[in-house]
C-alpha cells in the first residue's frame, strides 16, 4: 500500500467511523462490556399517581391526599411523598406511558423482570440471569444477586440454576453476614477442597449412568458456591459494615437503603446485575397508610444511590431501574385501596447512557391509560438491553432445544438516550 493509498483509507475510515478511531471504538465496546445494573423492585406493584405522576387536578378519590411537589426539571412535579427523589430528577428518567397486560403477580413480574411476554410452558430468563451468561463474574464475586431474598419470577429460567441469583438476606439486620459466604465450623479450605475432588470422582462415575442438563447446572452452580466462600475480595465486598455510619444513614438504616448501599458495593466489586426487592406495595387496602411507610425509605435511599454511583463514577456504567409488578388503580376503592392496573403506570431509570432530566409518555388525566408514546414490556426491555450492551435480538436455545430470543419485538426508547 502506497503512502497516499494509506492516508486515503486512513481518512475514508475514519469518515465511515463518524471520526472515531479504533481506540475509541475498542474503549466504547469494553465500556459495554463492563456494564452493570441495579434494579430496585417495588414488590406488589407502586402506585404511578403516588410516584412518579400526581394528578393533582383529579378529584380526591383519584389524586388522593398526598399532593405533588416540583421536581429539578421545570414543569415536571412528583407526588409530595417524594421531595429528594423530586430534586433529583435532573440525574434519572421516567417513562410515564408504560403498560402491560399482565395483572397477575406472578406473571407480571415474569414479564416486568424479563422484557418478555410470559409462556405456561416455558420460564424466560430475567434481566439478572442473561447478564450472568454473557457477562459471566468478575472478582470471585457472583454474577447476579438477590437483596434480601429471590423472587421465583426473577431468576434464570431455562438458561438453568447456575445463572440464578445469590441471596444475601437482610442486609439492614443486626449483625447482618452472608451465611453461605462461611464454611461449616470445623471445615478449612483445604478440606473443602478434597471433599469437592471426592464430589466430582462420584459425579463422573454417576454420570456415565445418566445425564441431566439440570444436575450439569447444579455441578457448576456449586464449584461457583466454593469459590464465593474462598474469595477475601468476595468477603469483603459483602462486608457492609466496613462503609462508614455517615453514609449508610444517608442511605438509610431501612432494609431498601441498606440494600442499595450493598448493591452498590457489590457492583463495585464485580457483581453483573443486583436486586432489591422493597416494599409491600400491594395495597388492596388502606392505600394511603401503606404508602406512607415504605415511600420514604424508597425517597431517601434511591437519591442516595444514585449521588453515590455517581461520585464513584459509576453511575456512566451502572444502569438503575426502579420498576414493579404493575400499576394502581387510578380511583381509590371503597376499602380505601388502590387494586391492580397493568393499564397505564411509571418506571424510573438512570445511568449506562440514559440522559437525566427526562420524561418520556403522557397518561391521561386519571393516570389510567397511556395518552402519548405508550411504550411495551417489550420496549423496556429492549431499552435495558441496549444500555447493558446485550444483543435484544440475541437467540438462546431452550433445554427443549428451541430457540428463543432475549427480547421479542421489543424497541429501544430513543429518547432516553443522552
Amino acid at each position: 500500500m502506497t503512502p497516499s493509498t494509506r492516508r486515503d483509507f486512513l481518512r475514508i475510515g475514519s469518515i465511515a467511523f463518524g471520526g472515531l478511531n479504533l481506540r475509541n471504538l475498542l474503549a466504547a465496546e469494553q465500556g459495554k462490556s463492563e456494564r452493570a445494573c441495579i434494579v430496585i423492585f417495588q414488590n406488589g406493584g407502586a402506585s404511578q399517581l403516588d410516584f412518579f405522576d400526581p394528578k393533582p387536578e383529579a378529584p380526591i378519590d383519584i389524586r388522593g391526599s398526598f399532593g405533588s411537589v416540583p421536581t429539578s426539571v421545570p414543569g415536571i412535579h412528583f407526588s409530595g411523598l417524594l421531595p429528594r427523589t423530586a430534586k433529583a430528577l435532573n440525574k434519572f428518567a421516567v417513562i410515564r406511558s408504560m403498560h402491560s397486560d399482565e395483572a397477575i403477580h406472578e406473571r407480571a413480574r415474569q414479564y416486568i423482570f424479563s422484557g418478555t411476554k410470559p409462556r405456561n410452558d416455558l420460564l424466560h430468563p430475567s434481566y439478572g440471569g442473561v447478564m450472568s451468561k454473557e457477562r459471566g463474574g468478575r472478582n470471585g464475586l457472583p454474577p447476579f444477586v438477590a437483596i434480601p431474598e429471590k423472587d421465583l419470577s426473577a431468576e434464570a429460567g431455562f438458561l438453568g440454576p447456575a445463572h440464578d441469583p445469590f441471596v444475601t438476606g437482610d442486609p439492614n439486620a443486626k449483625g447482618f453476614a452472608v451465611k453461605d459466604l462461611t464454611l461449616p465450623s470445623g471445615v478449612s479450605n483445604e478440606e473443602a477442597e478434597a471433599r469437592r475432588g471426592l464430589l466430582a470422582k462420584m459425579d463422573r462415575e454417576f454420570q456415565k449412568v445418566t445425564s441431566s442438563p439440570l444436575l450439569a447446572g447444579m455441578d457448576e452452580f456449586s464449584q461457583k458456591a466454593l469459590d464465593l466462600i474462598s474469595s477475601p475480595a468476595a468477603r469483603k465486598a459483602f462486608d457492609i459494615h466496613a462503609e462508614p455510619d455517615k453514609l449508610r444513614d444517608a442511605y438509610g438504616r431501612t432494609g431498601v437503603g441498606q440494600g442499595c448501599l450493598l448493591a452498590r458495593r457489590l457492583i463495585e466489586s464485580g457483581t453483573r446485575l443486583a436486586t432489591v426487592f422493597h416494599g409491600g406495595y400491594d395495597t388492596h387496602r388502606e392505600h394511603e397508610k401503606g404508602v406512607r411507610r415504605f415511600t420514604p425509605d424508597f425517597d431517601q435511599a434511591f437519591p442516595a444511590l444514585l449521588e453515590d454511583l455517581e461520585q464513584r463514577g459509576l453511575l456512566a456504567t451502572t444502569l438503575v431501574l426502579v420498576i414493579g409488578d404493575f400499576g394502581r388503580t387510578p380511583k381509590i376503592n371503597f376499602s380505601g385501596g388502590r387494586d391492580h392496573w397493568p393499564r397505564g403506570f411509571s418506571v424510573a431509570l438512570a445511568g449506562a447512557g440514559i440522559g437525566g432530566g427526562i420524561v418520556v409518555g403522557r397518561s391521561d388525566a386519571q393516570a389510567g391509560e397511556p395518552a402519548d408514546r405508550p411504550v411495551t414490556i417489550e420496549d423496556l426491555g429492549a431499552t435495558v438491553y441496549r444500555a447493558l450492551g446485550i444483543d435484544a435480538h440475541k437467540e438462546y436455545r431452550t433445554s427443549n432445544g428451541r430457540p428463543a430470543r432475549i427480547n421479542k419485538d421489543g424497541v429501544a426508547v430513543k429518547e432516553l438516550f443522552a
